[in-house]
């Protein structure tokens, strides 16, 4: 049955929004009249224009469309029916966005399309990996069990970004306000004690001359430099569309330093984490790799997957097939081959993925923790130049008054 929005009065001439089912627009306004209602507009839900508006839009945060799954998977569980769970949070939605779509999927669903149908029309929402998880659940018949299984990935894999976030933000905090502050001084400060001994005929200290120097040149060209920058950040991004430029940038930063390697062991983890989840819902292993390598963002890396992919699907064992690619760690190749050998694959993969995602959380912290004192040190450093450079003037200029 379908569902509508519909735009209604009351006999007192309030206004009313809301979402109901009727099998025409016709009978929607009849129902609104049952009600003491007067329509003035009623709208399909799930009409081609109203999708369009939910993909405008985005109905759900991470964070939220992880609870979300966590509260239908309870409501499924229980043994409430699909239609019923839906309603309910559709009942329970915090935004216009979630109850259209939510109405969408229950439309849809009492339609007779399989849920995971449903869920792939609203792409923005729900990916490739999450409709594929659901309809596994749906065909095994466990639904209510696979979902669990989702909200809990999708919980394991916003906490990893939020500790990566939370020890990459400091550092990058520190470092706008050493850049702020020393543009202060070199621009505002220096300036103003130059002109205090621009009178006089003495040789000022090569500290500040050369800081002078440096303080007209950022004046000078310092919104030229801006520019230019800008224009150039804006040129690589530009460039990044190109497939064969970004894929040969995303294999240049895994073989930076220290930034490669989180990439590699975030990837990776990632990567392993979504192919254990796909495979204990029952997912084929192709159709689960081809899944998972769609999820990396490391382009270099998906291309490794997919070239294992294919080696899969001529034969090769999984665990062969990734130790190939040198980009992947070895510990994936590893537990790959214990579970093939076990028959216990997912649980290996799992085991390899939280292994790699406490490794790149403990590496991403070793980091922090050394950047932030580091910063600290360089901007004091700078300051202490820049304070040098004001100082020593008039430490001179003492000397010739004595």
């Amino acid at each position: 049955m379908p569902a509508y929005k519909y735009d209604a009065l009351t006999q007192d001439g309030r206004s009313r929004t809301g979402l109901t089912e009727a099998d025409t627009p016709r009978a929607a306004r009849a129902w609104l009249k049952t009600q003491g209602l007067m329509p003035v507009s009623v709208t399909e839900v799930a009409t081609q224009a109203s999708r369009a508006s939910l993909l405008a839009r985005r109905a759900f945060t991470p964070a939220t469309r992880t609870v979300w799954t966590r509260q239908l998977a309870g409501l499924v569980s229980a043994g409430l029916p699909l239609e019923r769970a839906l309603t309910a949070l559709g009942d329970e939605a915090e935004s216009p966005a979630q109850r259209e779509l939510m109405a969408q999927l229950r439309s849809e669903v009492n339609g007779g399309a399989p849920f995971a149908q449903a869920l792939a029309h609203a792409p923005r929402e729900f990916d490739a990996v999450f409709c594929s998880v659901v309809s596994a659940g749906e065909h095994s018949g466990a639904l209510g069990p696979v979902l669990e299984r989702l909200a809990d990935d999708l919980e394991e894999r916003q906490a990893l970004q939020s500790k990566l976030l939370g020890a990459a933000l400091y550092p990058a905090i520190v470092s706008v306000i050493a850049v702020v502050i020393v543009l202060f001084l070199v621009t505002y400060v220096v300036p103003q004690v130059a002109s205090v001994f621009a009178s006089s005929k003495q040789t000022l200290p090569l500290l500040t001359r050369a800081m002078l120097a440096i303080s007209a040149g950022v004046r000078s060209y310092g919104l030229y430099a801006a520019a230019a920058i800008a224009l150039g950040v804006f040129l690589f991004v530009r460039a990044l569309r190109a497939p064969a430029f970004a894929l040969r940038v995303d294999a240049a930063l895994l073989n930076l330093p220290l930034v490669g390697r989180l990439a590699r062991g975030y990837n990776a983890a990632r990567f392993a984490g979504t192919l254990a989840m796909l495979a204990s819902a029952g997912v084929p292993i192709l159709k689960a790799l081809q899944s998972a390598a769609e999820t990396l963002s490391n382009r270099a890396m998906r291309e490794d997957a997919l070239d294992a992919l294919v080696q899969v699907r001529e034969g090769a064992p999984l665990a062969s097939a990734l130790a190939a690619k040198k980009r992947f760690p070895g510990l994936i190749a590893m537990f790959a081959r214990l579970g093939e050998q076990t028959g216990q694959l997912p649980q290996m993969l799992t085991r390899a993925a939280r292994q790699l995602s406490g490794e790149v959380q403990r590496r991403a912290m070793g980091i922090a923790t050394l950047l932030e004192p580091l910063l600290i040190v360089v901007m004091g450093g700078v300051v202490m130049l820049i304070v040098l450079a004001v100082l020593l003037p008039i430490i001179q200029l003492n000397t010739w008054v004595k």
